[in-house]
């Protein structure tokens, strides 16, 4: 079993920035694909971000030149640089890895962009 533990979330104004942090339990963790997701309120949870355990990214349209994924696999830590941030990205964020056919998920940590 892998756990996984999120912080940074906060309130933030717009155009402002926050680093989402997500840390695995385990060093099973580089071996991992690990990914980011966001669900708003009375909305269904979405996929945002994803880095392979080989480093290779992708994105959501909606986020693309505005967020950054990344790991380092010494720390068992990912990592989603938040910038130019809008209201629309309201929401809590939830972390999640796979491995070996398995999904694993953090508890999520709230993330609001507000005026």
């Amino acid at each position: 079993q892998v756990q996984l533990v999120e912080s940074g979330g906060g309130l933030v104004q717009p155009g402002g920035s926050l680093r989402l942090s997500c840390k695995a339990s385990r060093s099973i963790f580089r071996i991992m694909d690990m990914g980011w997701y966001r669900q708003a309120p009375g909305k269904e949870r979405d996929w945002v971000a994803q880095i392979t355990n080989g480093g290779s990214t992708t994105y959501v349209d909606s986020v693309k030149g505005r967020f950054t994924i990344s790991r380092n696999n010494a720390q068992n830590t990912v990592y989603l640089q938040m910038n130019s941030l809008k209201p629309e990205d309201t929401a809590v964020y939830y972390c999640h890895g796979s491995a070996w056919g398995s999904n694993y998920w953090g508890q999520g940590t709230q993330v609001t962009v507000s005026s």
